[in-house]
């Protein structure tokens, strides 16, 4: 008895064993070309309150447009639920962002879902890009315009929008700026508005000499104990080449020097993310928030690409400061190279309760198309 109760709980041990943590069998978000993914989930929204909402850009025969895709049950399935349709979309559209707001702004309720991209960088050589804003009160179904939060005044671009709300309640568009070169070959800036419809004059947020570095693709998370956590690239700065910084305000509104570079971000054997990288907050660590980044091109601190390269995440579980570290990314990308396309902008959300990381990325197959799958958050 005693022999076969000590084979019981061999087999008990053998199946119990954890299976290491594989890639998720990914799916095509919406079919042709996907690129410049985000996803939030509803928090403040009396429309589908939970649901997760998807953007992305795409083109058919109207030119570029940002088709939004709703998730009902955490990740595992998406379906199309609106579209955003602008005439400039025939003239470029680039780096779409996606945000809802978690208070009133003006006449905008809180859970009012705001998207803005860039458009018009395809115009020619008297090109004047702007980012425009649009918003949608039932959760992305319908959209209005807004406004044209920010033109550039020369042919350069301005890109890459992020929105937040600080501490005050004032909404800030922030991107990246290249109209101060030759100065600065590129900024970070923003403007802020009390309605969304009315905004302000720029205000410079980063700019670093000499003039060929290039701040730029800023990410903003309010942490939970209030602060908010400011995540960029800065390309061409000293020896490295796009490496992902931070910085953390106390307000959301004051970010200090603007010559300031940060905290640069890396592993404890200096392994880091080239170019592109996102960040987003999962529960779990000491403090309560994890930061899980995703990026480009996973390198050693020699800027050569690593064997797990478009297979890995990094985390921190110290509001950023020290040594991050590595999970698997759910999205397996392969055929990278700095490029607009693959696993470019990659977009992180927790699901399933934080237990699983939902990932949209992009790569080439036959165009560039973006895929969605969800694995361990841990």
């Amino acid at each position: 008895m005693r022999r076969l109760l000590a084979f019981v709980l061999s087999l008990c041990v053998v199946v119990t064993t954890p299976i290491p943590a594989r890639a998720a069998e990914r799916k095509q978000l919406l079919p042709g070309f996907g690129s410049y993914a985000r996803l939030i989930r509803l928090e403040h929204s009396v429309v589908g309150r939970g649901r997760i909402v998807a953007s992305l850009t795409s083109e058919d025969s109207g030119g570029k447009f940002a088709p939004i895709m709703e998730s009902t049950d955490e990740g595992e399935s998406f379906h199309q639920i609106g579209a955003i349709r602008d005439p400039d979309g025939r003239l470029g559209l680039c780096c779409g962002t996606l945000y809802e707001l978690p208070q009133r702004v003006g006449r905008l309720r809180a859970g009012t879902l705001l998207w803005a991209a860039s458009y018009r960088q395809d115009g020619g050589a008297e090109r004047r890009v702007g980012i425009k804003v649009w918003a949608s009160k039932d959760g992305g179904r319908s959209w209005t315009f807004l406004a044209e939060a920010a033109r550039s005044h020369n042919i350069d671009g301005i890109w890459e929008p992020e929105f937040t709300v600080d501490a005050g309640g004032t909404l800030w568009l922030h991107f990246a700026d290249e109209t101060q070169a030759p100065q600065y070959a590129q900024v970070l800036n923003r403007v802020a508005s009390t309605d969304g419809i009315s905004w302000g004059t720029k205000q410079l947020t980063m700019a670093i000499p000499p003039d060929r570095v290039r701040p730029g693709m800023p990410i903003i998370r309010r942490l939970p104990d209030g602060r908010y956590y400011f995540a960029y690239e800065i390309c061409n700065f000293r020896d490295r080449y796009c490496d992902p910084y931070f910085k953390i305000s106390p307000d959301g509104a004051n970010w200090g020097d603007p010559a300031d570079p940060g905290t640069r971000v890396t592993t404890a054997n200096g392994n880091y993310f080239q170019h592109a990288q996102t960040i987003t907050l999962f529960p779990g660590g000491p403090n309560g928030v994890r930061i899980v980044m995703v990026g480009q091109i996973y390198t050693n601190a020699k800027g050569e690409p690593q064997p797990n390269n478009g297979q890995v995440l990094l985390a921190n579980d110290d509001f950023g400061s020290g040594d991050w570290y590595e999970l698997p990314a759910p999205v397996h990308i392969t055929g990278i190279y700095n490029n607009f396309c693959p696993n470019y902008s990659s977009t992180l959300l927790p699901v399933d309760d934080g237990q699983n990381v939902l990932e949209i990325a992009t790569e080439y197959d036959s165009g560039c198309k973006a895929f969605f799958g969800k694995g361990p958050a841990f």
